[in-house]
């Protein structure tokens, strides 16, 4: 069939408030032009992030209700730490309340002065994290990946070549190697199964661990089955698999691919590093078997690593995102090519190029789509990753506009708004302005930075 339906039924609804465009001018502009700062009653469409914004199964919710609190030894722990170990078998399975606490506690022990985490291309907490140590984070995405209109099919890939000179000159400064898959900060795109084993190998020969920051795990592995040789038909549990054997650990938000509205954990193998992280998750998490989480919230994320690997819902969650994809580019919007699996990421620079990278052209994309139509975006360019560790400011290699799609929880027709949308921006769009920050906090400045527009 031409159509692929959404494969499940709609049993509970959430009413949406609607609003005037002169209500959103108005609420924008109490929020200082950040998205972040908006109620999210007042958001019509929320494409700010997909992360624990995903509607759970109803067999999730059965499960929320098996939860067992107890707080050493839950009965829920165990069922969590066997569906991790299911599809990711690593000796340690440390539960945390969300991916950026197992980033923490991570390079708190990797990390310092003079230590060098290289990666495809670090997202902003992860890069946050390490830089709160004083180590350095490196990206080292292939060339391919910062070209917004290349359509090679793994723009996620880490450049081997440069991976190599790296450890080759400074290996004693590195402590591991990151892949996050998909690569979110470049446009959510896909790590084929060869950069993978090629980067495992690369890294034995050199002696350092590989880790991957896998909050999209199950939509890269479908990216694989889809375009990968080799792959297509391998289940992708499978694909899933033997993309974790080639690892020696994992940071995870199940925010994401886990279905779950809370939740991460860290997994490693390392017996030493497992000692240091579960001592340190006791003094800022919890105990080692609940890790900052309920009970209920280690059943829905084990109920929801086995949803997320099922090939009917994953074909459904790339339709959606390829429908919005495609209607955008036949309308002259440019976008990341090929488009992400979890979102679609516009070229805010390439669209609004009257506006210099400083002056923030996908703020100004951000702000214009709520006001137009009440949606709610992230800006992925250089007001996320301008400022730089040492205080100065630099355009970010690609001004990206990201519309990332909750799993499960809107139509065709929200889409299609979103669409009618687009139409309306591209007869405003030579008229918009830049944006200048007015306060921003030492990092993460994205999250609550104030704006106004520049006349």
């Amino acid at each position: 069939m031409r159509t692929i339906i959404e494969p499940f039924r709609i049993k509970v609804v959430e009413p949406l408030r609607m609003t005037t465009r002169e209500e959103r001018r108005r609420l924008i502009r109490e929020a200082h032009y950040n998205l972040f700062n908006l109620h999210a009653d007042d958001v019509l469409i929320d494409l700010l992030t997909d992360s624990g914004t995903s509607a759970m199964s109803s067999a999730q919710w059965s499960a929320i209700m098996r939860g067992d609190e107890s707080y050493a030894g839950s009965p829920s722990y165990y069922r969590f730490e066997a569906a991790v170990r299911a599809l990711m078998p690593f000796r340690h399975i440390i539960p945390t309340h969300q991916g950026r606490a197992a980033e923490k506690i991570l390079f708190s022990i990797v990390g310092g002065p003079g230590r060098i985490i290289p990666s495809n291309t670090h997202f902003d907490t992860t890069r946050a994290n390490i830089e709160a140590t004083g180590a350095e984070a490196v990206d080292l995405v292939v060339p391919e990946g910062r070209d917004p209109e290349s359509r090679h099919p793994f723009k996620g890939n880490i450049d081997l070549d440069r991976l190599e000179a790296l450890l080759r000159t400074k290996r004693d400064r590195v402590p591991l190697v990151m892949l996050t898959i998909t690569n979110n900060a470049g446009g959510g795109q896909p790590v084929s199964m060869e950069n993978i084993r090629a980067t495992h190998e690369l890294c034995r020969k050199y002696g350092v661990p590989l880790f991957f920051d896998a909050c999209r795990f199950a939509e890269n592995a479908y990216f694989i089955k889809l375009r990968e040789p080799g792959y297509a038909e391998r289940s992708v549990r499978d694909i899933v698999r033997e993309m974790f054997s080639y690892a020696d650990g994992m940071t995870m938000s199940a925010k994401k691919d886990a279905f779950a509205n809370i939740g991460g954990w860290l997994a490693l193998n390392d017996d030493h590093w497992a000692q240091e992280a579960r001592n340190l998750l006791i003094l800022t998490e919890g105990f080692p078997t609940y890790g900052g989480l309920a009970g209920r919230d280690l059943e829905a994320i084990a109920v929801g690593l086995e949803e997320v690997i099922h090939e009917d819902y994953l074909q459904y969650r790339f339709a959606s995102v390829q429908y919005l994809g495609r209607a955008l580019e036949r309308m002259g919007v440019p976008l990341m090519q090929p488009v992400g699996g979890h979102a679609v990421y516009v070229n805010a620079g390439k669209l609004l190029p009257h506006i210099p990278p400083l002056q923030y052209p996908g703020q100004t994309l951000a702000v214009a789509l709520y006001e137009i139509g009440g949606i709610r975006s992230c800006e992925i360019g250089s007001v996320m990753f301008g400022r730089r560790a040492d205080g100065s400011e630099q355009p970010a290699p690609l001004e990206l506009v990201r519309l990332a799609i909750p799993r499960r929880v809107y139509t065709q027709s929200h889409f299609d708004y979103v669409i009618e949308c687009f139409e309306l921006l591209l007869q405003e769009k030579d008229r918009l302005p830049g944006y200048r920050i007015v306060w921003e906090p030492p990092r993460l400045r994205h999250f609550t930075a104030r704006f106004e527009p520049i006349a």
